[in-house]
């Protein structure tokens, strides 16, 4: 079986690594989220990429999902001392890859040419590309304006009351090379338990992704357990906009799509609602506390994927 899946942040990074274990390299691609992308300190930052790269490669932190193992912060707390920034935390071997990338694209390289440089010194097996080689800016609009989604995610730490989201650039921006054949190949679209509003949302405003996806079978896993995320403001961001978060409002964002969906077993009781949206349901237990979680999980996942597409 052949898998295209989405994804951004922590959940959806593990979720590919799970991905990763049970399929061949060759079966899988993902498509990573760039609309948290930004430039700070002169450096072209990727959020969303390093974290599902460096999770694939095994050496994310395993103590927050992001960012490097047994990193150090020398370079930061130099910064800081000299009276630079110190909101967005950058540590050291981190910087050398924001280095690296930003001389690559002074170059010319393309930000999905980069990609698959450092997987390959990474030794990553999976195809893994941005959504876009272009800039799109995901902006969260909130009562005190609209704010970058890094300024609004890690300088106000989400507390702004969101309005919602708009992703600038993606109007003009092209797929990445490989996207579109990607999903063209695949038997199945994974969309990650990643944030639907910052994470997958941004993917599918490139033209021509929502349509090309639209083709393809479709199966979603909840980031919401319980009303409430694991890590991240998805849940904060339904409540301000009117819609009580649940596993099934995430059903709801992707109708349409989705021919099937993943939730937890605590949410058991959604599932009427959700065959009712038109969707094959699996019920299981979704919380990836260890690499176990996340191989277990993918291989469930997978399974239900063969149901889906009888």
């Amino acid at each position: 079986m052949k898998v295209t899946a989405l994804a951004g942040g922590v959940g959806g990074a593990k979720l590919v690594d799970g991905l990763a274990q049970v399929l061949p390299a060759d079966s899988l691609t993902v498509i990573v989220n760039t609309g948290d992308d930004f430039t700070h300190l002169g450096l072209r930052i990727c959020p969303d990429l390093d974290t599902v790269c460096y999770t694939l490669a095994g050496i994310a932190s395993r103590e927050t999902g992001w960012g490097r193992a047994d990193e150090s912060w020398q370079a930061l707390d130099s910064l800081v001392a000299l009276g630079g920034p110190g909101w967005f935390r950058v540590g050291d071997r981190d910087l050398g890859v924001h280095l690296e990338r930003t001389r690559r694209l002074a170059t010319g390289e393309k930000l999905s040419q980069i990609t698959q440089a450092f997987c390959r010194a990474w030794g990553v097996g999976p195809i893994v590309l941005p959504m876009s080689d272009d800039q799109v800016e995901t902006l969260v609009e909130t009562e005190d304006g609209e704010l970058a989604f890094q300024e609004y995610f890690v300088y106000h730490r989400c507390l702004p009351v969101v309005k919602g989201f708009r992703f600038l650039g993606s109007e003009q921006a092209k797929a990445a090379p490989g996207v579109f054949a990607a999903i063209e190949a695949t038997d199945v679209v994974i969309f990650c338990p990643s944030n639907p509003w910052v994470s997958i949302d941004p993917i599918l405003s490139v033209p021509g992704v929502r349509e090309n996806i639209s083709r393809k079978p479709v199966v979603a896993v909840s980031p919401i357990i319980g009303c409430k995320t694991v890590k991240g403001p998805a849940a904060k961001m339904f409540l301000e906009l009117g819609i009580q978060p649940s596993a099934l409002a995430v059903g709801q964002h992707y109708q349409g799509y989705l021919k099937g969906f993943v939730l937890d077993e605590t949410d058991r009781e959604l599932v009427q609602s959700l065959h009712e949206l038109g969707m094959k349901v699996l019920v299981t237990d979704t919380m990836m506390r260890s690499d176990a979680d996340r191989k277990r999980l993918a291989g469930t996942i997978i399974e239900f994927c063969g149901r889906v597409l009888e």
